[in-house]
């Protein structure tokens, strides 16, 4: 659950009506103007009902993707789904909740109005025990839907919102006979809506309560004079806000600005680095993040990190006022992407390091600036071309990015874009041509993969380009060898190696002995797959805290080991390894074969029932995955003779209850058990 902007006060009929609609109906969209509290009755009404879901309550926070087309996958993201499926993300999702009963929350829609009506639709028809709980603030409009107005606060819960909030102004303040009428009257003047009277309640530390009335008074009553002298309740949110600016320093007010560029939560640094442009600046920024705090205008999460956000309606307004100046607009957005250009640069220049973890999480935290950042750039106009090539400079520096987070859906999307504004031959079109191709090839299209890495090849010749023409044949390999080309794909490999040699190509040879090793062990030259995974472990160094390309050597080794007659208990010691690993960087298909590797041994040292539930937790990740070894023929018929050896040995009936104990655990429990050796799952 995402955390709910207020203190939540009252609405007691409001989520005795929603319970009552969770029954009755599967597409609820919770309405209303901004700042009205629709997502915090939505997670307060969800929370109440989550023993009804026993797949649980979900929730996708949309308030930050800007980009339709997106929408599949940000909901696949959510739900832990992997990028490896060759399928549409739209249907990796209509798949995954098709037999799961689940509450999903989509807030903050109205941005994306037509996209989340025909995915509610899709998901309506095809998942028929899933509920859908939508915030925006207009409807649908799709068959079936159920609206429910949130609206603002009655009286009695207007003034005591009003006193939590003026209480953190001013400790110890009451409401009394005497300032009732005052505190009533400006929760009426406010139309009871919760942002706008927090926003005036945390006044009271600058103005006594009779001031902070008569100052209000007089502002919507100057703004109504155009109006036919009264102000629609849609609106009072944006008088409040515009209130607040109004009273805030000409510091405050810039920040508000700068703020708005950020997309999602932040931390401190980011702020810092994007918002002050000099150490004494930072100082000022500092003081004036926090005296936007002091006034609501900005909230921070506490935690082990803390992290700043702005309300969507705060940000939109901070955004008008940015954009009034495009050359302010185009200085604060440009810092804001060269935040993000630095931080994916780091993460490509440092993969193999022992930073490789903390700057991958460090740019998953960010992941809505990516997509702002991305957005800024790719899509500016056709005659802001140093713009465009700024976005491709930093598509291509996430390439290791979208690979180990799975989002190679979405980073393929961005590398389309980026294609579609550089169809001529040169090194942009060949960079980007390089990074899809690395991606088509882990998302399961070896044959498009191929056809974008000759492209590259090509392009790289003509430009004399070495460096795009080492990767573009790094990538090759692996699509040739996915293909089941092995013999091609050995000589584009042998190729490869001399070229990111004489590169000085660290990362890209460590990439080509986990694929080469994986090559030898399906051709059956197993000596040459452990030698090979091995040069590539000593490359990173005993020691190494690099976790995506040890962990796939780790794999690949335990898979030739396996077939190598005395090597059981290397093999295992490999794949248990490589399944904390994987574990550790929540990557589903890793766990999978780690878990394949670990059950076939079982099955051979005579432990059938350990072997039926690793190979039963393995087989929903697969489902996941799209594949079961990405088809490979060997790996498949070694499983299914796994599957034949354990039935036989404890039989059909007791080997599909293990296989359904191990399938229907969570992953972290089957992980422990695996990595304990165990011959019974603890939760059995």
């Amino acid at each position: 659950m995402c955390a709910t902007v207020t203190d939540f006060v009252g609405r007691e009929t409001e989520l005795s009506h929603l319970a009552v609609l969770f029954n009755d109906a599967r597409l609820v969209t919770v309405i209303g103007p901004g700042g009205v509290g629709k997502t915090s009755v939505s997670l307060r009404a969800a929370a109440d009902a989550t023993g009804c879901y026993p797949d649980g309550v979900w929730v996708v926070e949309l308030s930050g993707l800007r980009d339709p087309e997106l929408l599949p996958n940000t909901i696949a993201s959510r739900l832990g789904l992997p990028g490896q499926d060759v399928r549409p993300q739209v249907e990796v999702v209509l798949d995954h909740l098709r037999d799961r009963h689940m509450l999903l929350i989509l807030d903050t829609c109205e941005h994306l109005i037509d996209a989340c009506a025909g995915l509610t639709e899709a998901i309506l028809r095809e998942a028929p025990r899933v509920t859908l709980l939508v915030t925006s603030r207009q409807p649908l409009d799709v068959s079936g839907e159920h609206t429910f107005p949130v609206n603002p606060l009655p009286p009695q819960d207007a003034i005591e919102l009003f006193t939590l909030r003026a209480r953190g102004a001013t400790p110890g303040f009451e409401v009394t006979g005497a300032t009732r009428p005052a505190v009533a009257g400006i929760c009426q003047r406010l139309d009871g809506i919760p942002l706008a009277i927090e926003l005036a309640a945390v006044q009271l530390r600058r103005y006594s309560l009779p001031e902070l009335a008569s100052r209000l008074d007089s502002h919507f009553a100057m703004n109504a004079e155009g109006e036919g002298g009264a102000i629609p309740r849609h609106q009072t949110i944006r008088r409040t806000i515009e209130w607040s600016y109004d009273l805030c320093s000409p510091m405050e007010r810039s920040l508000w600005q700068r703020l708005s560029v950020f997309a999602g939560r932040v931390d401190l640094a980011a702020i810092e680095e994007v918002c002050a442009e000099s150490d004494p600046e930072r100082a000022e920024v500092l003081a004036a993040l926090f005296s936007l705090i002091d006034k609501s205008v900005v909230l921070r999460e506490p935690g082990a990190d803390d992290r700043y956000r702005l309300l969507d309606t705060i940000r939109e307004f901070g955004a008008e006022q940015l954009t009034a100046s495009a050359e302010v607009e185009a200085r604060w957005r440009g810092r804001h992407f060269h935040r993000y250009l630095r931080m994916a640069e780091g993460f490509r220049d440092n993969f193999a390091s022992d930073e490789q973890m903390e700057r991958y999480k460090a740019l998953h935290d960010e992941h809505p600036n990516i997509q702002a950042a991305l957005a800024y750039t790719l899509e500016a106009p056709d005659g802001d071309r140093g713009l465009v090539r700024q976005g491709v400079a930093l598509v291509n520096a996430l390439a290791l990015y979208w690979m180990i987070s799975g989002l190679m859906r979405e980073g393929g999307y961005w590398l389309g874009k980026a294609l579609a504004r550089f169809p001529e031959r040169g090194p942009e079109r060949g960079a980007i041509l390089v990074t899809r191709g690395l991606l088509r090839s882990f998302a399961g299209d070896a044959a498009g993969s191929i056809a974008d890495c000759r492209e590259a090849i090509v392009i790289a010749e003509e430009i004399g380009d070495p460096w795009i023409s080492a990767r573009a044949h790094v990538h090759m390999n692996l699509s040739l060898t996915f293909s089941g080309d092995h013999e091609q794909s050995a000589a584009v490999g042998a190729e490869a190696r001399r070229r990111v040699t004489e590169n000085g190509d660290r990362v890209g040879l460590l990439m080509l002995l986990t694929q080469m090793g994986h090559l030898h062990q399906l051709a059956g030259r197993l000596d040459e797959a452990v030698a090979t995974c091995n040069e590539g472990l000593a490359l990173l160094g005993e020691g190494s805290a690099e976790r995506w390309l040890q962990s796939y050597l780790l794999i690949v080794s335990s898979f030739a080991l396996f077939q190598m007659p005395g090597r059981e208990s290397d093999c295992s010691a490999y794949a248990t390894r490589a399944l904390c690993t994987k574990a550790e960087l929540g990557d589903i298909a890793g766990i999978a074969y780690a878990l394949e590797t670990l059950g076939w041994l079982a099955i051979r040292a005579g432990r059938p029932a350990r072997c039926a539930w690793l190979l039963g937790a393995a087989d929903p990740l697969w489902t996941l995955v799209g594949s079961r070894f990405g088809g490979t023929a060997l790996l498949e018929e070694v499983h299914q003779q796994c599957i034949g050896a354990a039935s036989a040995a404890i039989g059909q009936s007791r080997f599909q209850r293990l296989w359904d104990l191990g399938a229907g655990l969570p992953v972290d429990d089957v992980v422990s058990a695996a990595v304990a050796d165990a011959d019974e799952l603890a939760g059995a």
